[in-house]
Formats: structure tokens, C-alpha cells, sequence
């Protein structure tokens, strides 16, 4: 699943879509995903000249995103003929929270990551999902839990009352 498709499945635009191609993808079970760090990322547009030697890491909350991002596809897939526009779904994604997450070592420009996203329990509305991230071969980043929950749009609307 190339850039385009992974559109098709997740709200996420640029530059808020973390996720470059999709692997594999086991529905109900597993997904592995990559995504590119480069150093054109939104993230290091204010560093400037001055830090052209150094190698700077890569935010742990936009690597924490992009590997959501990932489970977010395990959990809203449907087969191809199914998938809609998540824009024009009346469900939300909400992040309801993470547990045992672990940052191994950095995350630099140049590395390209590969995040493994594995279901562990879904109940209705709500997703426990739990894995990793590696960069050549050597984990960067574990999750041991993440709860997604999905919501309908028009209850997280402020009341006009």
C-alpha cells in the first residue's frame, strides 16, 4: 500500500501524515508500516544553518504519531472495496492512551523506520494495540499499550445550547 492508498484510509494530511507505505497488513491481527525521517521534515524547518552539522533527533511524540498512525490502519480497515474517505465517516480516532511505552535510542534523519502494530484486544468502539518500531534491525521504540476509541463526530461538537 504506496502513500495514495494510505490516504485513502486515514484523515492525516500533510504534514501530519506519518505513515510513507504499508507492508503488510493482516486484518484483525497485524500491520507493519514504514515511514522515511528525513531531515526536509516539518519538525527541523526552524533549526537553521547553524545546525547543519548535527544530527538531530527525531520529536518521540511525532514517532509515538506515526506508529498510531499505524495501528489507526489495522483499525479502520476494510477490504479495498469497502474503504471510504475517513473525512466523510461520522467517527472519530481519539488517542485514549498509552502505557509501557519505551525509547530505545534516537530516531535521526536518514533512518527509516518500520512500526509493527498488533491488536491485542477490540470491544465495540474501543482498540488495545501493542509493538514496536526498529530501525535496521534494532528496536527505537516499544509500545506495550495504546487505546484507541472511536467516537461519533457530532458528540465531540460543543453544544449550541
Amino acid at each position: 500500500m504506496n502513500t495514495v492508498e494510505v490516504e485513502r484510509l486515514l484523515p492525516h494530511r500533510f504534514p501530519m501524515l506519518l505513515v510513507d507505505r504499508v507492508l503488510d497488513l493482516v486484518p484483525g491481527e497485524s500491520v507493519t508500516a514504514t515511514k522515511a525521517i528525513t531531515r526536509n521534515e516539518p519538525c527541523y524547518r526552524a533549526l537553521g544553518a547553524h545546525t547543519a552539522g548535527a544530527c538531530p533527533e527525531y520529536p518521540q511524540t511525532l514517532l509515538i504519531e506515526s506508529w498510531g498512525q499505524t495501528a489507526g490502519i489495522l483499525a479502520t480497515w476494510r477490504s479495498p472495496d469497502e474503504q471510504t474517505d475517513p473525512r466523510q465517516t461520522d467517527r472519530v480516532m481519539l488517542l485514549g492512551g498509552l502505557s509501557g511505552v519505551v525509547f530505545h535510542r534516537p530516531v535521526l534523519p536518514g533512518d527509516v523506520l518500520l512500526h509493527r502494530a498488533r491488536l491485542s484486544r477490540a470491544l465495540s468502539d474501543t482498540a488495545i494495540f501493542e509493538g514496536e518500531t526498529s530501525c535496521g534491525g534494532e528496536v527505537v521504540m516499544s509500545v506495550e499499550r495504546m487505546v484507541m476509541a472511536f467516537r461519533p463526530a457530532d458528540e465531540l461538537l460543543p453544544s449550541t445550547g
